[in-house]
This record gives structure tokens, C-alpha cells and sequence, in this order.
């Protein structure tokens, strides 16, 4: 007897393939898995060709902290500290600084190479989006990926070396769902999974995938909730046989994340007047920062590295509008769910879940700057990409199986179009304009991080009230000793934000370059002390105000107050190695070499392109007599500061005292050179010059001495010396 499904459909050829509704649905399945691959290298190329610039760049504000800075990168012992001492690092994310430890160990810091790994992760990332979304088969998947993949609000993430948390914690966020989903398929039809039953090897690469995310960056810690959430999405109800396996994943959530919330608030420091909020402050923080977010994936312009920080006020009403609204849109898409399905309610619960650690619940440093920021919303902008994506799809699809009478008049043997409809013509020209769009918008955003001048520029032109941008660039204009242009930007940071102690202390520190190169005004060092004892009382704990403090008693003489504040800041920031040259400084000034030499080397092991620390350290060197040792450390500062005078200096009287005339005049006419005005060089010069019976070059040293200083009798007794020398040699 033949079966009832032999005899169907009969007339018609069958295949004896069976296909399963994901296969039926896929791109793939007609056209085999060329068109994947192809599918997938051009969402990787269009990320290269949209961040590119990022290529160019430079390091930026915090990657001093995570990468150029970071002693525990150097090291074999760095890389067991970063595992295992989570004080050791800015925050506890040890899988991420593992690989800039491989990357400096293989490149150092030279960051195209910090850029490109960036770039290919986030290229990673817009394909395992387009698999995640296609595997739960989501309308427009690819074209959801592809907006993903160019959309600027992704730059932040992607062209800041320090956020390469973002884009490797996604990464195995994404591989642990798909994972996931493999063990536990969402639906019946989900293929060889769901018939085969559970695989348990996929649970434990799942569980092994979402540690390494967490260990990357807890702002995943919401993945096991997301999981939930897919499978009420698609089955319209959660089990406890849908919960118990999610348990573990939980935990680990829980875990990882109150380590990361005592890091930010007790190491970090992410706590004060900047983080206190009442409950119904944040609630309406909160419900802004949502709104902000979903405003700016749909118009994202501008974009601006900090955004300016609005003020919470409980007193205002229009302020609770967006939590209202908020709680508004969740109810109506529940309401509705029946009516449009309960995808959009559970991308919007997705969406606001995903970004529920970084809605002002819990204190993060960041916020001290602006409540919002682009690389926040690089995890959870995937739902909103998704849903608008699938919509829009939805639409067109439904629309252009309507307007035939549309289509071009080209049909082929069977009666069918051999053209798409018009509608849909239109569609795919709409789409590629929008993502040339969004793609040239994060171009131009790229371009802004080439450098530390154009990144903090950039910044203030667009936001002038950001207090934060202008003290660093302010210090960068230090640095490069335009000390004018670096006290305007001090100045208007202060007026704009005086209850800060960086703010203050970067004040300090501008009114005593000022006083070096100018010599000081009346009450000008006073101001200076002032301006760094009032950023110590805004902030005991901050140790760069309390290091500079150091320095600044220093200058007034007193040396024993000075210490204590030195080893204050070192205590506060064990890996900061100013204060360890500061306490040098100290201990050099009390005549103890031996304790002075021991900081010196631990500042060089925190820092060791410190070129101050290693002449201080030479100095210390030379007092016990390791005149070698000593000036190895000199032409190692020289070698990293070629225009340090007080190194060139130093190496000369070293040299001299070792009988090497000839390197020793070198050195002193790089100071003269740098210095012009340096009466000590002139005369060391012109003294050497002397003793290397050169009397004529030793003259015109002495005469510019005394040109500049009339009574040095250095000068004199040498000039003196060089003019008997020069007639004995022309009676000769």
C-alpha cells in the first residue's frame, strides 16, 4: 500500500532533498555557500572602506592608561599580574590587555597595528550580527549587519584603541548566543540541533565563549537575559526547562559584574558630588539616556567624543517625560503584541536591557564627563538596527508583491518577471544610499581621532563647554611647550568647572611652567600652591594633584612636606612613576643615594622612557661613584629627549671628569646650542675648548659668557687664560 505522501502532488517532479524552513528562507540555499562568503567579505570591506582613517590614527585620551602607559604590558610578570592582581589594571578586563600584550611584544607601540586588529574586529562583529540575526531568522538580517557595520555611532568604539573592549567582548557575546542556540534551538525547525536533541558541547563552548566576554567587558552581562527574552520573542513563554540551563551564565553575570562595579567605584574611583544621585535623579537620567540613544542611531549628527552633560533637576517636569515615554512605548508594544507580533517589543526590551549598566544605576567613571557616550550603545544598538532593518523589509516585501502593474514589461517563458518590481528597485537604491551615507558620515568621524591636537579640537569645537577636553588640551599644548596657549585653555576650563581637582591642578601646574620660563610675578608661586592645595581638598584621592603638590612645595623649599605627598600619590596610584621620581628628587636633595637610586629604578620600571628619571638617576649614580652606569642612563635620556639640556649638561661635566675632553665639548655646544643664553655651558665649553688647545673657538665662548654675564669671574679668568694661550701659539 502506498503511503498518503507517495501519491501527493503527483504530475509534478519532487526533489528527494528535504529542506528546512531556514534553508527554504536563506540566500543560501539556492545559490550554495559562495554567496555567503561573498556576502560576509563585503560587510568586512565596506568596514574598512567606512573606517579607514582609523588606520592613520594615533593614541588618544585614556590609551596612555591602557596601552602606552600600562607597565604590565612589558612583561612576562605584567601578563600573570593582569590575570591575577585586578588592582594592576584600570579596570579588569585581562583578555583585552592579553592582547595588546601580545600586540606590543610584537610591534610595541606603533598603533596602526592596534588600529587594524580594531577595524577587522569590528569587521568580525557585523558578520556575526548578520549570522545571529539570520539563524533567528530576522527579516533584512544582512542589510542590518551592513548599517551596523558603517554606522557612526560605532566610530567611537572602533577607532579608540582603549574601547577594543567593545569589539572583542561583542565578538564573543555574539559566538557564545550562536553557540547557545545551537544546544537550545529557539524553534523545531531550527535543524540538525533540534532533532538531534540537546548538545551538551555546545553548552560548555557557549559558557567558555561568555566568560571570555565578560572577561573582556561586563557591559555583556545582560546575554543570558537577552537569551530569555529571544525565547519568549519566539515561542511567546518562558520555562523553567528554557531557565535552569541559563543559571551558570547568571551567575557569572553576577560575578563579574559586582567586581566591576567595586573597580569603577573604589578603584577607578568613581565616586563624589560628580555620582550623587538621588533614586528619582537617576530614573530620569536613565529614561533621557535611552531616548538619546535611539534619537541618535536614527540622526546621528553629531557626533561628539563627549557629549555635553545636561543638568538633572527632580523640580523640572518636562524631565519625566522620558521615563514616562519610555515606559509608554513598552506598554503599547505590549498591548499590540497580538496585532504586530512581539519582535518589536523585544528588540525595545533587548535595546534597553543591554544598555541597563550604563543608564546612571550604577556609578562609572565616564559619566563624570557626559551621561552618554557612543561607544555605550555599541552592544545594544544591534536591536534597534534590527528591528528598523526587518521592518523596513517587511514593508517593502509586502509592497512589491502589490504593484505589479508596476514592474517593467520583460517577461520571460512561464509568464513570470524577469526584473524585481519597481518597489523594490527602489528599495535596494534607498538602502545603498543610506549606507553610503552613514558609511561617509563615519569616514569624516574616523578622521577626527589622527591625532591628540585634532581629537581634543575637535572636541571643543563642538562641545566648548566640555571642561575635560580643554584640560587635555591644555596639557598636550604643555608638553609642547606652548605654554601661553595651554593657560587659555586652563583658564576657561576653570571658569567653566572650579570644583574640579584636575582642573585645578592643571593650573598649578601652567602658573609654575609660566614662572620658569618668565620668572615668577609677585604672589605667583602662591597662586600655584594654591591652586594644587585646593585640588587636593576637592579630591584627597586624586594622585596627580597630590604628586603635583609634591613638586610644587619642592619649588618653596620644603622637602620633608613634599614627600609625604609623593608617597601619598604612590600609595593612590602604584603604578604612577612621577611620585617614585619625586621621592628620588627628596632623598637626592638629602644627600641619601642608595634610597634615592631605589625609587629612581622603580620609576624607570613603571615608565621606562621616563628621560627625567634617568638623569635624576644618573646624578644619584655619579655621587657613588658608578661614573659608567651613570652616563649610560644619561645618553639613554638624551636618546628619548635629544633636546634635554640639563641631561647634554650633565653628560658633559661626567665625560669631563672622565678625561674625555672631545665628547664632553660636544655635549656642552648642544647646550649652548639649545640654551644660548646657558653662562655655565659657555664657560665649560670655552674651559674644554681650552684644554684641547683650540684657545681662538675658546675665546669667542668666553666673550659670549661675559656679554651676557659682565662680572662672571669664570669667564674673565678663562678669557684670560685662552688670549696667552692664543699668543704663545701664534709666536710659535
Amino acid at each position: 500500500m502506498k503511503s498518503r505522501r507517495a501519491t501527493e502532488g503527483r504530475g509534478r517532479p519532487r526533489s528527494h532533498k528535504s529542506v528546512s524552513p531556514h534553508e527554504a528562507t536563506s540566500p543560501a540555499a539556492s545559490t550554495g555557500p559562495w554567496r555567503s562568503i561573498l556576502a560576509g567579505c563585503l560587510l568586512v570591506a565596506m568596514v574598512i572602506a567606512a573606517f579607514s582613517p582609523a588606520l592613520a590614527a594615533g593614541f588618544v585620551w585614556d590609551d596612555e592608561t591602557y596601552v602606552t602607559g600600562n607597565p604590565t604590558l612589558r612583561t612576562v610578570d605584567g601578563l600573570h599580574r593582569m590575570w591575577f592582581v585586578p588592582t594592576s589594571l584600570p579596570q579588569y578586563y585581562p583578555l583585552v590587555c592579553t592582547t595588546f600584550w601580545l600586540e606590543y611584544h610584537l610591534y610595541g607601540f606603533r598603533p596602526f597595528g592596534y588600529h587594524l586588529v580594531n577595524v577587522l574586529l569590528h569587521g568580525l562583529d557585523a558578520v556575526l550580527v548578520w549570522r545571529l540575526l539570520r539563524r533567528l531568522r530576522v527579516p533584512g538580517a544582512w542589510l542590518a549587519a551592513a548599517i551596523f557595520a558603517v554606522h557612526p555611532v560605532c566610530v567611537e568604539s572602533v577607532a579608540w584603541v582603549t574601547e577594543r573592549k567593545n569589539v572583542v567582548s561583542l565578538a564573543f557575546a555574539l559566538l557564545s548566543m550562536l553557540a547557545y542556540l545551537r544546544f537550545a534551538p529557539v524553534e523545531p525547525t531550527d535543524g540538525p540541533a533540534a532533532t538531534a536533541g540537546r548538545r551538551w558541547s555546545f553548552y560548555a563552548l557557549s559558557l567558555a565563549l561568555f566568560a571570555a566576554a565578560l572577561l573582556s567587558k561586563t557591559a555583556v552581562v545582560t546575554v543570558p537575559a537577552v537569551l530569555l527574552v529571544i525565547v519568549w520573542w519566539k515561542r511567546g513563554r518562558i520555562g523553567w526547562a528554557d531557565v535552569w540551563p541559563l543559571m551558570p551564565f547568571f551567575v557569572l553575570s553576577v560575578t563579574l559584574g559586582l567586581v566591576t562595579v567595586w573597580v569603577e567605584k573604589y578603584h577607578v574611583v568613581a565616586r563624589g558630588h560628580d555620582w550623587d544621585r538621588t533614586p528619582v535623579e537617576r530614573i530620569l537620567v536613565a529614561g533621557r539616556v535611552l531616548w538619546f540613544y535611539a534619537g541618535k542611531l536614527a540622526w546621528p549628527h553629531p557626533i561628539i567624543f563627549f557629549y555635553p552633560r545636561w543638568s538633572v533637576d527632580a523640580r523640572a517636569w518636562w524631565q519625566y517625560v522620558f521615563p514616562i515615554a519610555s515606559i509608554a512605548v513598552i506598554a503599547a508594544l505590549w498591548l499590540a503584541r497580538e496585532r504586530i507580533g512581539r519582535g518589536p517589543l523585544a528588540a525595545v526590551l533587548i535595546f534597553a536591557g543591554v544598555l541597563t549598566p550604563v543608564l546612571g544605576f550604577f556609578n562609572v567613571y565616564f559619566t563624570r564627563f557626559s551621561y552618554v557616550a557612543d561607544h555605550f550603545q555599541y552592544h545594544a544598538a544591534v536591536a534597534l538596527i534590527a528591528l528598523a532593518a526587518a521592518a523596513a523589509t517587511t514593508a517593502v516585501s509586502r509592497g512589491a508583491g502589490i504593484l505589479p502593474a508596476f514592474a517593467p514589461k520583460n517577461r520571460v517563458k512561464g509568464g513570470q518577471d524577469a526584473r524585481p518590481p519597481l518597489l523594490s528597485v527602489v528599495a535596494v537604491g534607498a538602502a545603498a544610499i543610506l549606507l553610503v551615507a552613514l558609511g561617509a558620515l563615519a569616514f569624516q568621524q574616523a578622521r577626527t581621532y589622527r591625532d591628540l591636537d585634532t581629537f581634543y579640537r575637535t572636541i571643543v569645537a563642538k562641545n566648548p563647554a566640555n571642561w575635560n577636553a580643554r584640560v587635555n588640551l591644555g596639557s598636550l599644548l604643555d608638553s609642547q611647550s606652548r605654554y601661553d596657549e595651554a593657560y587659555e585653555q586652563f583658564k576657561t576650563a576653570l571658569a567653566i568647572k572650579p570644583d574640579d581637582s584636575a582642573v585645578q591642578g592643571n593650573m598649578g601646574h601652567i602658573l609654575l611652567e609660566l614662572g620658569d620660563r618668565d620668572g615668577f610675578q609677585p604672589g605667583q608661586l602662591q597662586a600655584a600652591l594654591a591652586h594644587y592645595r585646593k585640588a587636593v581638598s576637592l579630591d584627597p584621592n586624586d594622585g596627580e594633584a597630590q604628586n603635583g603638590l609634591g613638586f610644587a612645595l619642592l619649588r618653596v623649599n620644603r622637602p620633608h612636606d613634599a614627600k609625604e605627598h609623593f608617597a601619598y600619590a604612590s600609595g593612590l596610584r602604584p603604578g604612577f612613576a612621577n611620585p617614585r621620581y619625586g621621592s628620588g628628587t627628596v632623598l637626592l636633595g638629602e644627600g641619601k643615594w642608595g634610597e634615592a637610586i631605589a625609587q629612581f629604578d622603580e620609576a624607570l620600571r613603571l615608565k621606562p622612557e621616563y628621560a627625567d628619571a634617568h638623569q635624576a638617576l644618573a646624578l644619584a649614580l655619579a655621587k657613588k661613584g658608578e661614573l659608567d652606569r651613570a652616563a649610560d642612563h644619561l645618553a639613554e635620556a638624551i636618546r628619548l629627549d635629544p633636546d634635554f639640556v640639563e641631561a647634554h649638561q650633565t653628560l658633559g661635566d661626567l665625560l669631563r671628569q672622565q678625561g674625555k675632553r672631545r665628547p664632553a665639548a660636544k655635549h656642552y655646544g648642544e647646550v649652548v646650542r639649545l640654551a644660548p643664553a646657558n653662562v655655565e655651558a659657555l664657560v665649560a665649553l670655552g674651559t674644554v675648548l681650552l684644554e684641547l688647545g683650540e684657545p681662538d673657538e675658546a675665546i669667542v665662548r668666553f666673550q659670549e659668557a661675559l656679554r651676557l654675564r659682565p662680572d662672571s669671574a669664570e669667564a674673565k679668568s678663562g678669557l684670560e687664560r685662552a688670549r696667552q694661550l692664543a699668543a704663545r701659539k701664534g709666536s710659535e
